[in-house]
C-alpha cells in the first residue's frame, strides 16, 4: 500500500523474482475496504508508505497479516550476500492477485501468473505501437491500479524509459509529455474528455508523442482529440482479468476514427460476440464480447463460483455487448450490467452518459436506471456541474430531447459535486445503486416539473 515511490515497482519485481505474490492495496482504502483486501488475499506481510502504517497495523489482527514493514524499514544492505541463488519462476505460477476495482459491486481478487504481464508486454513490442529502446512512456495513475504496473513490464521488455507521475492533472499533463519528451502513453476513462477541455495552448502540437492508446475514446471527441494534438488516437481495450485483447493499429485507424470500433483482436487473442448461452453469433449482430487466448487470469482468488461464472468454455465473459464486423473488427455497444429497461426499450447507459458530456456546463455524467412500477425503469441522471457553470437540470432535459429518442432522456436529475470514481477512471456505479436510501429524494423530475 503506497504512493507512486519506486519502491512499489521494486519490491514488486522482487517478489515476481522470489515467486511470491503481490496484493496491490488501493491507497483510497480505509478499515472496511482495506480489510476485504487483505482478509480475501490471505496475506501474510504488508509494506506500506509511513502514512498507512497505523491503518494497516489496526487492520492487520482481523487478518493472515504477520507483520507490516514500512519502506524506511527496508535495506540493500548485504542484500548480495544473503540472496543466494534462485529458483527459476514458472509462467504459470501467481505473481499477483490483483483486486478489480469494483465499478459494480465488491473488489474480486484475481489471480494474475508471470505470463499476464510477459503477455501483455510483448505485445506492445513485437505488435502495435511497437515500442523499443528509443521511445520514452508515460503513466500518471497510481501504482496500485493495473496500468502503472503492465508500463513497468512493457519497458523491461522494450528498453523504453518510464515516465511515473504521482497522479492524473488534467491542467499539467501535457506539460509534463513535453518536458520528458515522451512519444507513447496510454489513458482511459475520462481522460480524454478532461484534458481535451483544458484551455487550448499554443503549444498543444509541439511534443514527441508518435501515437496515443487509450480505452474508451468518446466517439464523437475522437477526430477532436486527433486535430488538438496533431497524433493520431487509437482504440484499446482490456480488462484486469484479461490483460490487452483488442486493439486498432494504423492500417484500420483512419478509416475508422470516431466509429466507437475497439479493433481487432491482439497477438495470443481470440474475441467472439456471442448469444446468452456463449454460442457465436452472426456477424454484425449484437451479443457478449467473449476473449480468450495465453496469460489470462487463473480466476478469482478463494471464489470459485465467481469464476466459473466469469469463463465459459474457456472463454472469458467479458460482461460488454458488441458486435463484429466482417473483417473481424470489434465495435463497442456497452456493458450487459449497464443497460436501462423502459417500456420494454434497451437504454444504453454510455450513450446518455456520451450526450450529456456535450453539455459545456457538464463536466462528468453518470446515467442509471431506477425501479418504476409502471414502466420498469426509469433513466435517472446524476451530473458533476464544470468549473463557473451552474446546471439546470431542465435545460438538460430539453437538450438531451433534442439529441436522442424522447425514452432516453432521464426523468430524474441529481446535480453533485463528485461522482465516486475506480482507479481506471470510470465512476462506481456499485456505489451509486448502493446509495442512501430512496434515490429519487432530492431529485429534480423532469417530467413534473419539480424538485422530489
Amino acid at each position: 500500500m503506497s504512493r507512486n515511490r519506486p519502491e512499489f515497482p521494486l519490491v514488486w519485481l522482487a517478489l515476481a523474482r522470489l515467486g511470491a505474490v503481490l496484493v496491490p492495496v488501493n491507497t483510497g482504502y480505509r478499515e472496511l475496504d482495506g480489510a476485504h483486501v487483505l482478509a480475501r488475499s490471505g496475506a501474510r506481510f504488508a509494506v506500506t508508505d509511513g502514512e498507512f502504517a497505523d491503518l494497516l497495523r489496526g487492520i492487520a489482527p482481523g487478518t493472515a497479516v504477520e507483520r507490516v514493514l514500512t519502506v524506511d524499514e527496508l535495506t540493500h544492505e548485504g542484500a548480495e550476500k544473503t540472496c543466494g541463488e534462485f529458483a527459476p519462476v514458472a509462467g504459470e505460477l501467481p505473481c499477483n492477485i490483483q483486486f478489480s476495482s469494483g465499478t459494480t459491486g465488491t473488489p474480486k481478487g484475481c489471480v494474475l501468473p508471470h505470463r499476464y504481464w510477459t503477455t501483455l508486454a510483448h505485445g506492445l513490442v513485437d505488435g502495435f505501437p511497437h515500442l523499443d529502446q528509443n521511445d520514452t512512456i508515460l503513466t500518471a495513475q497510481p501504482f496500485h491500479y493495473i496500468d502503472p504496473q503492465w508500463n513497468v513490464a512493457v519497458g523491461l521488455a522494450s528498453g523504453a524509459t518510464l515516465v511515473v507521475l504521482d497522479r492524473f492533472h488534467p491542467s499539467t499533463f501535457w506539460q509534463r509529455v513535453r518536458e520528458h519528451r515522451v512519444t507513447w502513453f496510454y489513458c482511459l476513462g475520462l481522460m480524454p474528455t478532461l484534458l481535451l477541455r483544458m484551455p487550448a495552448d499554443a503549444d498543444d502540437t509541439r511534443h514527441h508523442v508518435r501515437a496515443v492508446s487509450a480505452s474508451a475514446i468518446p466517439a464523437d471527441l475522437h477526430a477532436d482529440l486527433e486535430r488538438r494534438w496533431g497524433v493520431p488516437w487509437y482504440e484499446a481495450f482490456g480488462m484486469t482479468e484479461t490483460g490487452s485483447d483488442i486493439r486498432m493499429d494504423p492500417a484500420d485507424h483512419d478509416e475508422l476514427v470516431g466509429t466507437g470500433c475497439l479493433g481487432r483482436a491482439a497477438p495470443g487473442r481470440e474475441v467472439m460476440v456471442a448469444d446468452e448461452h456463449g454460442n457465436p453469433l452472426p456477424r454484425g449482430q449484437r451479443g457478449e464480447l467473449l476473449v480468450r487466448g495465453v496469460g489470462l487470469m487463473h480466476g478469482y482468488h478463494d471464489d470459485p463460483d465467481a469464476t466459473a461464472r466469469a469463463f465459459h468454455g474457456g472463454w472469458f465473459r467479458t460482461g460488454d455487448l458488441a458486435t463484429m464486423d466482417t473483417e473481424g473488427r470489434v465495435f463497442y455497444v456497452g456493458r450487459t450490467k449497464d443497460m436501462i429497461r423502459r417500456s420494454g426499450e434497451n437504454i444504453a447507459a454510455e450513450e446518455v452518459e456520451r450526450a450529456l458530456l456535450r453539455h459545456a456546463s457538464v463536466r462528468s455524467a453518470a446515467v442509471l436506471g431506477v425501479p418504476d412500477e409502471l414502466r420498469g425503469e426509469e433513466v435517472k441522471a446524476w451530473v458533476v456541474p464544470a468549473e463557473g457553470h451552474r446546471v439546470d437540470p431542465a435545460e438538460l432535459a430539453g437538450f438531451c430531447a433534442g439529441k436522442l429518442a424522447y425514452f432516453k432522456v432521464p426523468r430524474y436529475w441529481a446535480v453533485v459535486d463528485a461522482l465516486p470514481m475506480t482507479d481506471s477512471e470510470r465512476v462506481a456505479k456499485g456505489t451509486l445503486r448502493a446509495g442512501d436510501g430512496d434515490p429519487l429524494t432530492g431529485c429534480y423530475d423532469s417530467r413534473e416539473g419539480r424538485w422530489r
